[in-house]
């Protein structure tokens, strides 16, 4: 059986910003996160995943997400989305003017048990609310399911669990879904299953690819999913991120990495490769640390040459 084309376009989401930060042990300021949401976004990423409004408490790193937001220049176009857990978080997400909020569950029991102390159903619900207030204020919805390839407590995830939590999300009103490995132990196969299952229950051109890099399948996983005819991948500028809840899960696959990717296949992005790198060197340079992204470094390298 031939394989079927790949798409000629794709949307990157970059979630750098929030979800690559929000787990750094060092404090990064507000202005440095804004320099980095505006180089990404001159870069001509569509959609930057800017902004978090949970509990100070919880995520610390988070706390200044409401001055980024009123510090940045806004690119025409451009999505600025942020995580919402709660309607006070909503309140916020009004305030920092978000074009975009997220919601989201996990595809494994044990994972929402551990994490949020309640069912995935129930987890969900709590959403119902945000859901409603979104669609009212005319804010777009994104739906984010973790786990969705595998757990760090009960280990396989079956993708009739993930489509089910596909199935809830879409019934929520989410304009988009994204389907995340968040502790990189998916493989293509796995993730050809899923995507086939979970397009059963939303379309499949708003269905998003989340990927992490554990297991070095990140790409192969794109790859895969590209030919299934996904068109949505979210990355991370420098590799940066990991979950907290799952033990030795890397960061995002990085930003660079799937330009670089993309591009070679001749697939349309609309984001400067060279703008993102230069991003990826700064915030790496912020850090103390040199980048995670390979395609990154060698560009780097071969410019310093």
């Amino acid at each position: 059986m031939s394989a079927s084309p790949l798409p000629t376009a794709v949307k990157i989401v970059e979630v750098g910003p929030r979800d690559g930060l929000q787990n750094e042990k060092q404090t990064i300021s507000a202005e440095v996160k804004i320099e980095l949401v505006n180089r990404l976004s001159e870069a001509g990423i569509p959609n930057v995943e800017a902004a978090s409004f949970v509990s100070p408490k919880w995520v610390p790193q988070m706390a200044s997400s409401l001055d980024v937001m009123q510090g940045i220049r806004r690119q025409p176009g451009t999505i600025y989305s942020a995580l919402v857990p709660n309607m006070r978080g909503f309140e916020d997400a009004l305030l920092a003017k978000m074009d975009e909020v997220v919601i989201f569950g996990a595809a494994s029991e044990a994972f929402s048990q551990k994490n949020i102390n309640c069912s995935i159903a129930e987890s969900i619900d709590r959403f119902r609310e945000v859901a409603r207030a979104a669609k009212e204020q005319g804010m777009r919805l994104r739906g984010s399911i973790s786990c969705a390839l595998g757990c760090p407590y009960q280990g396989e995830v079956t993708p009739e669990s993930a489509a089910e939590v596909v199935r809830r999300l879409r019934d929520l009103g989410c304009d988009e879904i994204d389907i995340a490995d968040t502790i990189g132990v998916g493989t293509a196969g796995q993730v050809k299953r899923v995507f086939e299952a979970a397009a059963k229950e939303f379309p499949l051109e708003r269905l998003a690819g989340h990927f992490h890099d554990t297991y070095g399948q990140a790409l192969a996983n794109i790859y895969a999913a590209l030919e299934v005819g996904v068109v949505i991948y979210h990355s991370s500028v420098a590799g940066l991120g990991g979950c907290p809840y799952a033990k030795g899960a890397t960061g995002n696959v990085a930003t660079e990495d799937v330009l670089y990717l993309m591009h070679g296949l001749g697939i349309a992005t609309g984001v400067s490769l060279d703008a993102v790198v230069d991003a990826g060197q700064f915030i790496s340079e912020q850090l103390g640390r040199a980048s995670s992204s390979r395609a990154g470094r060698a560009i780097s390298a071969k410019r310093a040459a």
